[in-house]
């Protein structure tokens, strides 16, 4: 897994801070997308990554009040 984070790593960047100064015309560039995907790349996995953060929250605070609701209701039966 760290292997495959430091070639991810690697390859970002030197798409983003090497590829801007090669001549457009060099084979180097093939190996590469366009550099306007090194900007969409990061925002999407930044919203699919805050959406799915958020998700598990909502379900989390939604069962735990889903509990607090049926113990409160387990006291009240018990009281009366």
């Amino acid at each position: 897994m760290l292997v495959v984070a430091s070639a991810v790593f690697l390859y970002y960047t030197i798409w983003t801070l090497l590829m801007p100064f090669v001549d457009p015309g060099h084979p180097l560039h093939d190996l590469f997308p366009p550099r306007a995907w090194a900007i969409r790349i990061p925002v999407i996995l930044i919203l699919l990554g805050s959406a799915v953060v958020g998700s598990f929250l909502s379900v989390v605070m939604i069962r735990s009040n889903q509990r607090r609701v049926a113990k409160a209701k387990a006291a009240g039966k018990k009281k009366a």
